[in-house]
């Protein structure tokens, strides 16, 4: 078919293809993909998707602003390699996001997954999250009063090592993943860690490690450094952290845990904990929502770059979906 102003799969919303031009312009819309598609200058984001897809030989590839895209979607609905693949070649709203018209091609499952590992492997995702957050900041939308940390566990791809494989053995097919404990139960698999924007909800920081990497080991990575105040539980409890925060001349609102020489805590710090819970309790959601709506209670991948790029693409989509809805406040 003839394209009527505009490449094949550039990424825009606003292109048309000459079958285009013939549809009811109802067909495919979606309200808050056209929302989405409006918050954000993807400019930005195809400086960096190119550097995956540079079509300097061969085959022209796809448009790498729109494969970009299509793993967005692939997170805000959960989709496997190939639901995704069908899901482009049925759902015209999904199109339109990605910037390809009817009439044009479509990228198959091997090469949705090949960008995909792609992205994550060489920090593209990554970069991508922190250049829309960089571009939330720019609309005041992130407030900066303080920063809620916490992290959640990721179960392995695989299942864990069976018992007769001694304790803390690993699997040769996903080497990072690694064991904790938590409330006297044995987990394998990642941690994800999260510095969100108090009052805002958006998350400003993420990291993904290893199931034994501590929490106060990963503190420093999800303090921003311009934020008023950091909350934490009991995990993130060191003197050395909240030394750092007040030079920083941000305040330390780190739970107290006790230790040998207190065994009990007392009265008033205890009503502290329990304040601090309180205010630190938002960031729970992100958690709750990434694991209900963006699967990611298990990972999907073999390695530890996969599957931190595709949290970081699912928490790309949490922060523009509740920009959104700031923005409509």
């Amino acid at each position: 078919m003839i394209p009527c102003g505009w490449a094949e799969g550039n990424g825009s919303m606003a292109g048309k293809t000459f079958a285009d031009a013939f549809a009811d312009p109802r067909l495919g819309t979606n309200a808050v993909l056209e929302r989405i598609e409006g918050l954000v200058d993807w400019s930005a984001l195809a400086v960096l998707a190119s550097e995956l897809r540079p079509g300097e030989t061969g085959r022209p590839p796809y448009a790498p602003l729109a494969m970009l895209k299509a793993l967005y979607l692939q997170a805000m609905y959960d989709l496997s390699d190939p639901g995704l693949e069908a899901a482009l070649l049925d759902r015209v709203s999904f199109r339109r996001f990605c910037g390809w018209g009817l009439a044009d091609r479509t990228p198959d499952e091997t090469t949705i997954c090949r960008f995909r590992q792609q992205a994550a492997e060489t920090g593209v995702l990554s970069r991508a999250f922190e250049a829309v957050n960089a571009q939330l900041e720019a609309k005041q939308l992130i407030l900066k009063r303080g920063t809620l940390m916490d992290a959640t566990l990721v179960a392995a791809r695989h299942n864990r090592p069976k018992l007769k494989a001694g304790a803390g053995a690993t699997l040769s097919r996903e080497p990072q993943a690694n064991w904790t404990r938590k409330n006297g139960k044995s987990y394998f698999g990642y941690k994800l860690h999260v510095g969100m924007d108090q009052g805002s909800g958006l998350v400003r920081r993420a990291v993904m490690t290893p199931a034994n990497v501590s929490d106060i080991e990963m503190a420093e990575a999800l303090i921003c450094g311009d934020e008023r105040a950091v909350y934490g539980d009991k995990g993130y409890s060191k003197k050395a952290l909240s030394q750092t925060l007040k030079a920083r001349r941000a305040k330390p609102r780190i739970a107290y845990r006790r230790h040998k020489t207190e065994p009990v805590l007392t009265r008033w710090k205890k009503q502290r904990n329990d304040l601090i819970a309180r205010l630190r309790a938002p960031v729970e959601g992100v958690f709750s929502q990434a694991k209900r709506f963006y699967g990611l209670s298990r990972a999907r991948c073999h390695t530890l770059a996969r599957n931190q790029g595709r949290a970081l693409a699912a928490l790309t989509v949490f922060n523009l979906k509740r920009a959104v809805r700031l923005t409509a406040a």
